[in-house]
């Protein structure tokens, strides 16, 4: 017959079961109150140092720096004041630091403020040098030293206009040197309406308008300097003067048409160039159309007699006149006595 037999467990065994057990617990308890009085202490002892350090060093040196630079004004002003903000972390490590000493955070100076500050600009000019075409307009002089394409008649434009709004009563003194809407070689460059332009805008100024030919006035450019005020057009003694007619534009790919059209348009504009020319000079326009079948050249003296300038510029004349002598002296040497009353 079988017999079963029915292991239990002792006593014993469930006993020391149970004591492993609680012993793990109060481990785990004691090693957790541990931890947290680790923490607590190593807490303790970051305050102690930084109120120590607090004590020993109330200023921290500062190096030098930017006094218009807002951010380095801002930290140094805060060190100065309250040097324990830089010796505490950041509560938020995932801001950068020192960023909550602003209502508005900016790390770095604007370029004008870097452009502004002494280090930068210690050495330099306050602003870059102007340009000679400036200096030239603060002085009212407009300066014509290029052909007259579109380009220059917008700058020659603009600046009367700008003269004539900074003072409408002061002259303004327009300087040629200029081969009009063609080059030298004869070769058209701009159209006849970029020299009526100029033309146009010169005489709706209010103000005096003095022409001085430096170099070459040559078609549209020689009417220029015949449209200065009357008694103020003047000319250097080795510049010239030439009228010439309109050039017909390169037409080589228009169809027959349009080349007709535009040698309308050309005869059209000489004709407007002949009758101001006529206006300015003097002259007849029968003159004026007889002198423009060919390139007509002009020195000083003939420019003068043409009419196309008043006087000539040139040095040691100033002398001669004050070397001249008076009406008062002529007449007494052309032995003419003076009547009182007369």
């Amino acid at each position: 017959m079988a017999t079963t037999t029915l292991h239990f467990p002792m006593a014993s065994s469930l006993s020391s079961a149970s004591t492993s057990s609680s012993s793990s617990h109060s481990l785990r308890r004691t090693t957790t109150t541990t931890t947290r009085i680790r923490r607590d202490l190593r807490r303790t002892t970051t305050t102690t140092l930084c109120a120590m350090n607090t004590q020993n060093n109330s200023k921290i040196p500062i190096p030098p720096f930017n006094p218009n630079d807002p951010f380095l004004s801002k930290l140094a002003s805060v060190a100065a004041n309250s040097p324990e903000t830089f010796l505490n972390k950041p509560v938020n490590s995932d801001t950068p630091p020192y960023l909550d000493l602003f209502e508005s955070p900016q790390l770095m100076a604007t370029p004008a403020q870097v452009e502004r500050s002494v280090s930068y600009n210690e050495h330099r000019p306050r602003r870059p040098p102007p340009d000679l075409p400036s200096l030239l307009l603060h002085g009212r002089i407009v300066y014509i030293g290029m052909p007259l394409v579109p380009a220059v008649t917008e700058l020659i434009v603009a600046e009367l206009m700008y003269l004539q709004w900074m003072d409408p009563k002061e002259p303004i003194f327009l300087y040629i040197n200029s081969t009009g809407t063609t080059r030298d070689d004869g070769e058209t460059v701009g159209m006849e309406s970029e020299g009526f332009a100029i033309y146009d805008a010169m005489m709706q100024l209010k103000n005096e308008i003095h022409t001085v030919a430096v170099g070459a006035a040559i078609g549209q450019a020689c009417l220029l300097l015949a449209a200065g005020s009357k008694g103020k057009r003047f000319m250097m003694p080795h510049a010239k003067a030439m009228i010439q007619q309109p050039r017909v534009p390169s037409s080589g790919l228009m169809p027959a048409s349009d080349v007709l059209i535009r040698a309308k348009e050309v005869i059209t504009n000489r004709d407007v160039l002949v009758k101001l020319l006529s206006k300015h000079t003097g002259n007849s326009v029968e003159t004026i159309a007889n002198a423009m079948k060919r390139p007509f050249y002009m020195d000083a003296s003939r420019a003068k007699d043409f009419g196309v300038i008043d006087r000539i510029l040139w040095r040691g004349q100033e002398k001669i006149m004050s070397d001249v002598a008076a009406p008062e002296e002529w007449d007494k040497g052309a032995g003419i006595k003076v009547v009182d009353g007369m």
